[in-house]
């Protein structure tokens, strides 16, 4: 539509830092021309008497802000002074105190969302706090409208706790950081921009979606930053230029356009089980005021701990009741499994590490020499069903054989059918670097789709698996080298060695002859053979020895 953007700067704790602040935007103005708002975060007044002496110039008129400036209210009891009332109000000459928590538009259409203050603990809800009540007073209006899509900026003082799941880790102790509920008001604002304070660390997370891919249409991303305190000793960023064009005025494709680094959101699996990504944090009742749910307390029997990888596991033991908000138990096979690590029916002379959740094996029937298999050691139908704890270790295993493989010059190529299988197979094969590149590899596996009238789609990298297919999908899913993955929801009549079909063409390991396993059936004497050197080989890198 050709619309302007605004340009608008954020800030972080100014506590009273009141010259430092307009000086530095005078600064950055003379550089960059005029921007349209200042917008503070955290706490903007200081309690010491030059703090308070600062003010007093700017209130009496003696100085004026170079910049309209719009600020949350206390978010300590020491700063509650010098705010006359809970509604937004000017303060001085282009100061102006937002309020307790509403929604701000400006006359371009942005709308900034905000909520001043820290989480109440007690009712009554201190002045500098806010209440269960004010952020569904917040939310109600907005959500309740059918064409609400999500507000441009959020502004709160306290972070969104978990914020940082699946992405770039905080220099802050996250067992105490955030709350919960500012999660729950994210993830239902949809802010296209977050800016919080409070904890005096710079933090600019990567941007994360707003819909489930493939399950929902696209929607805009959001962006989560929090800001430094104004002047802090070790020089962190305490402010933070953007420009934004109003969601009202953009076009809907440009509006949802996705970013090449973004993640799934970092709330959703928090919002849907009313609960934290870490259980063992607790966090008062009053916090998850939106009823999404209850935790479900699951029966079933631990996972045996293992430690030896030439030692047949025992049987599984007494049934324990266990308290956990993200695992599926495992699952009782409907019959003889073959891989099941307590059943009669493992070939035990496969194995070649054994941990505490998960196994690697020789794959039977092998592409290749060090083609191996990583399987959880209870039963479990596909990854999505798995706890967080076996996913740990999973991936523990996927990085120690990709290491293992690029030690030999090799790119590891893995896949899982979730189709006609009884027990999770991750299938790891090694394809050498100088025969074919990651994009021959990824081009094999979607011509070949083509063929077979398949849509293989990319998804992001950062994409959880559980978010595009629930427990019960039949699906079929790629992780190149690069970690580029690709992924197939299986309709009907998939065919079962499309995985080795692909890898052992000519285009690639040019093996097509071993394209089915059971063509390339062996004596138990040589899956021995080949078991004892994969074992010594990959002993280097089996951290299962080591814990």
């Amino acid at each position: 539509m050709g619309e302007k953007p605004l340009k608008i700067l954020a800030c972080g704790d100014v506590e009273g830092s009141i010259n430092a602040v307009f000086n530095r935007v005078r600064t950055i103005q003379k550089k960059s021309g005029q921007f349209d708002l200042l917008l503070c975060v955290g706490n903007f007044f200081g309690s010491s008497p030059g703090a308070q002496a600062e003010w007093q110039e700017y209130k009496s008129g003696a100085k004026k802000a170079p910049i309209h400036t719009y600020i949350l209210g206390a978010a300590s009891q020491e700063t509650l002074r010098f705010f006359p009332s809970a509604d937004g109000c000017e303060l001085a000459d282009n100061i102006t105190y937002l309020g307790r928590r509403g929604v701000f538009t400006g006359a371009s259409g942005l709308q900034i969302a905000y909520v001043s203050g820290r989480e109440g603990q007690q009712d009554p809800t201190p002045a500098h706090c806010f209440s269960p009540k004010d952020l569904t007073q917040l939310v109600e209006p907005l959500i309740s409208n059918n064409q609400f899509r999500g507000v441009d900026i959020l502004l709160t003082s306290q972070w969104p706790r978990g914020v940082w799941q699946y992405a770039n880790s905080p220099e802050v102790n996250t067992k105490f950081c955030g709350t919960t509920s500012i999660s729950h008001l994210a993830y239902k604002l949809k802010p296209r921009y977050h800016f919080a304070a409070v904890e005096g660390v710079h933090y600019e997370r990567l941007p994360y979606r707003n819909h489930v891919v493939l399950q929902e249409n696209t929607q805009h991303v959001s962006r989560f930053i929090a800001l430094a305190t104004v002047n802090n000793p070790e020089k962190r960023k305490y402010l933070y230029a953007f420009n934004i064009i109003p969601m009202k005025s953009m076009e809907a494709s440009e509006l949802v356009k996705q970013p090449q680094d973004v993640t799934e959101s970092p709330y959703s699996r928090m919002v849907r089980e009313n609960t934290l990504s870490d259980p063992t944090v607790q966090e008062p009742a009053s916090q998850f005021f939106f009823d999404l749910g209850k935790k479900h307390t699951h029966t079933h029997p631990p996972t045996p701990l293992y430690t030896h990888p030439h030692r047949l596991p025992p049987s599984p033991s007494p049934t324990l009741t266990v308290s956990h908000p993200h695992c599926l138990p495992p699952s009782h096979p409907s019959g003889p499994c073959w891989f099941c690590l307590a059943s009669p029916q493992v070939e035990k002379h496969l194995v070649i590490s054994i941990g505490t959740h998960c196994y690697l094996a020789l794959a039977k029937g092998s592409l290749t020499p060090q083609h191996v298999l990583v399987l959880p050691i209870g039963h479990y139908q596909s990854v999505v069903e798995l706890s967080s704890e076996v996913v740990k270790e999973l991936d523990r295993y996927k990085m120690a054989v990709r290491t293992f493989y690029k030690s030999k010059g090799q790119r590891c190529v893995l896949f899982e059918r979730n189709y006609h299988s009884q027990h999770l197979q991750i299938q790891v094969v090694p394809v050498p670097e100088d025969q074919c590149t990651t994009e021959d590899i990824k081009e094999a596996f979607m011509l070949q789709a083509q063929e077979q009238n398949m849509e293989l789609m990319e998804i992001p990298q950062h994409t959880d698996l559980k978010q595009i297919a629930p427990p019960g999908t039949p699906y079929f899913y790629v992780e190149l080298d690069s970690g580029e993955k690709l992924f197939y929801r299986i309709q009907k009549n998939f065919p079962l060695q499309f995985g080795r079909e692909v890898l052992a063409s000519e285009a690639l390991l040019n093996i097509p002859e071993r394209a089915d396993w059971r063509e390339c059936k062996q004596t138990p004497e040589e899956e021995e053979g080949l078991s004892k050197q994969l074992r010594n080989d990959f002993q280097p890198y089996d951290f299962a020895l080591e814990d």
